[in-house]
């Protein structure tokens, strides 16, 4: 379980002050003076010093979070990331056909329940009405199963989980080995399409999907396409966005709920 993509932005879920919400790797300054990546839960200040994309600085950590939340802090109501994303260097676009210049658009921070979905009337009966607290978000729980199939030239990835956020809608990423290079010609991708499902009325959900040569050994051309990690995402807009994960990504529109510890599937190779 995690609210945290990439260490920049911070997290991909705010609170209604206007603070990172991190639940995964907290950037400190560490005892030589240096910077030091640890496991940590902190609410982080959306002014924290931004580093250039590969570097990090230490997060200005408004508060630590213990690992068994309080009353105040199960009950504290999330919220998308604002346009301009805060504390972001990260420069893939996330849509290239879809949104082109997505680094012109300006919103402001909306509650998750609040999200303004296009051409939504209220009359069309939406699911997500109530707040969506941290103490709900924390009680995600997964699991995932990798069978490589057709003579280990594709995988089939199944994946159970429990705890969502009920009746609304998720997706599933693979983070490549590319996506480590925001310059590089491709941008972050679906793990199959479609990528959707939808958490049922007690936060259950399951996805299937199966991928061509998605672990190419390491010397191999296309190398860079190998999957690395197995990412669901809560979409606060209940929106799909075919062959991109989102228009902006990054809290704006998708949020990380769960996610494998790196590195992920190291054990597989695959083959064309």
């Amino acid at each position: 379980m995690t609210t945290q993509g990439p260490l920049y932005p911070p997290s991909e879920v705010m609170n209604t002050d206007g603070d990172f919400v991190v639940i995964g790797t907290i950037t400190r300054e560490g005892p030589d003076g240096g910077v030091v990546a640890v496991p940590g839960r902190a609410i982080v200040a959306a002014d924290s010093p931004l580093p250039e994309f590969g570097s990090t600085l230490p997060y200005r950590i408004v508060r630590e979070l213990p690992e068994r939340l309080s009353p105040a802090d199960e009950a504290m109501v999330l919220a998308t990331l604002p346009l301009p994303l805060p504390c972001s260097n990260y420069t893939a676009v996330m849509a290239p056909q879809q949104q082109p210049d997505p680094f012109s658009v300006t919103r402001p921070s909306y509650p998750f329940h609040q999200v303004p979905i296009p051409d939504l009337q209220p009359e069309d009966g939406p699911k997500v009405t109530g707040p969506v607290t941290l103490g709900q978000w924390v009680k995600a729980r997964g699991e995932v199963t990798v069978t490589l199939t057709g003579n280990d030239t594709a995988a089939e990835f199944r994946g159970e989980f429990a705890g969502l956020i009920p009746d609304s809608l998720y997706t599933v990423m693979a983070i490549r080995r590319r996506d480590m290079d925001p310059g590089g010609p491709a941008h972050p991708s679906p793990l199959g399409v479609p990528n959707v499902f939808v958490a049922d009325s007690e936060g259950n959900g399951r996805y299937r999907a199966v991928l061509p040569d998605p672990f190419p050994a390491p010397d191999a051309p296309n190398a860079a396409n190998r999957v690395v990690n197995f990412v669901v995402l809560w979409m606060s807009y209940q929106l799909s966005y075919g062959g991109a994960v989102g228009h902006h990504g990054l809290g704006a529109d998708i949020h990380a709920q769960l996610r494998l510890d790196p590195p992920g599937f190291t054990e597989f190779t695959t083959r064309p």
